[in-house]
């Protein structure tokens, strides 16, 4: 990776952190600390816009008066946006991201919509900043999935071992995201689909650089991964009253386990979204997508 792929910020704390690791000892446990704790502060880096807004969503649940003058969705809001702007303006952000973050917020608030419509979840009925039952920063928690997404993509110069082909794979995610609307009506296909998903990544290998020493991991397994943490902060924001399941109406239960499902195939819409912004690359591939 080129250190124009970085933010001006990003460039800033690689120097200081080459500085700084260069000089350490190469021992095997000490390298092996090294790379876990950049790996660890990587990833914390990658979720800033997510963590960010679910901290302000609980802080929101605990101490947000119910009787303010901007409704609490309202304020969700206006701090989601606050946050973007500030993301861009620190330059913690790229504007190349910015467009599949955007893209983000647009696929989910569709879903949302229909969603909500059918019964899906629900939101509290307050606030203006809203379309239809939706309050506009539900729109922000997709969009900080994307803003996930295509951090790590950078932050780790991922490379990948015989990555489908991107045709096939975008044929895959249409498919996922109109299942999500029509098995409402229709015969659900997110078993097959899930077949297919593991299928078509089953022999591609994903290549992280974390400081010294690259990762590989299949790529089915991340996708895994991500799901899991997404259901694992789906269970915080619902904890939070940021919106309710059926069964999460009269009192707080755990996010049933298969929503873990829902949230893997999503992790393949993802996937195709962020790699029209960055076009996957095998490990011996140095080029500019």
């Amino acid at each position: 990776m080129t250190d124009r792929e970085f933010t001006a910020v990003e460039r800033r704390i690689d120097a200081w952190a080459h500085r700084v690791l260069d000089r350490a000892p190469t021992s095997r446990t000490r390298a092996f600390l090294i790379e876990f704790t950049v790996f660890t502060l990587k990833q914390a880096w990658a979720c800033i816009f997510g963590a960010v807004l679910l901290a302000l969503i609980v802080i929101a649940r605990l101490v947000y008066p119910d009787d303010a003058v901007i409704a609490r969705n309202d304020a969700l809001t206006i701090a989601a946006i606050i946050v973007q702007i500030v993301m861009i303006a620190a330059r913690l952000e790229t504007w190349r991201e910015l467009r599949v973050i955007v893209l983000f917020h647009i696929v989910g608030t569709v879903m949302e919509l229909f969603k909500t419509d059918v019964g899906s979840w629900m939101y509290d009925a307050d606030g203006i900043l809203r379309i239809a039952g939706v309050p506009l920063f539900s729109g922000f928690m997709y969009a900080a999935v994307g803003s996930y997404m295509v951090r790590v993509f950078r932050l780790f110069d991922l490379r990948f071992d015989r990555y489908p082909r991107r045709w096939l794979t975008g044929i895959l995610a249409a498919a996922i995201y109109l299942n999500f609307f029509t098995h409402h009506y229709w015969w659900d296909a997110r078993w097959v689909l899930l077949v297919l998903v593991v299928l078509l990544w089953a022999r591609c290998v994903m290549h992280a650089r974390i400081f010294r020493a690259r990762l590989r991991m299949p790529v089915v397994m991340g996708f895994a991964g991500v799901a899991l943490f997404i259901w694992i902060a789906e269970n915080i924001a619902t904890w939070a009253g940021a919106w309710a399941y059926p069964d999460q109406v009269d009192v707080w239960q755990p996010v049933s386990a298969t929503k873990l499902v829902s949230w893997f195939l999503l992790m393949i819409i993802s996937v195709v979204l962020v790699a029209w912004v960055y076009k996957p690359r095998p490990p011996d591939d140095a080029s500019r997508p």
